[in-house]
């Protein structure tokens, strides 16, 4: 019996008031859908986001943050060319990564300084 059936949302930690770069940054630059989240926990700060294969991105406020410069999440896209012209409209760096190639990805960062990568995997 499988216990685990998949992985339902992760967490982002970030800054109090991080909120509107939170929106900046994952609403309109990666183009993510806010979510609104249960009153219970929206007095905490942070922004919850929709993927859209059901998944859910939250970022959370943390009283002491320290930015994560190893652990991160990785995002997928269908088209790595099109995300880094996107990053750049955006002004947000991306450093191409070739160690798993053929496999296509990149790292950046959130506006707190975690580590984001994104891995192209067409659909």
């Amino acid at each position: 019996m499988t216990l685990i059936t998949g992985l339902d949302h992760i967490q982002i930690e970030a800054p109090a008031g991080c909120e509107d770069a939170a929106r900046t940054f994952f609403g309109g630059f990666l183009g993510l859908p806010e979510l609104q989240k249960p009153p219970v926990l929206a007095a905490r700060g942070g922004v919850w986001f929709a993927l859209s294969d059901g998944r859910q991105l939250h970022i959370g406020v943390t009283k002491d943050f320290v930015a994560r410069e190893k652990g991160h999440p990785a995002l997928r896209c269908a088209d790595l060319d099109a995300f880094t012209r996107r990053a750049a409209t955006f002004g947000v760096s991306v450093q191409t990564d070739t160690e798993l190639a053929p496999l296509r990805r990149v790292f950046l960062a959130d506006p707190w300084g975690n580590r984001l990568e994104v891995v192209e995997r067409p659909t």
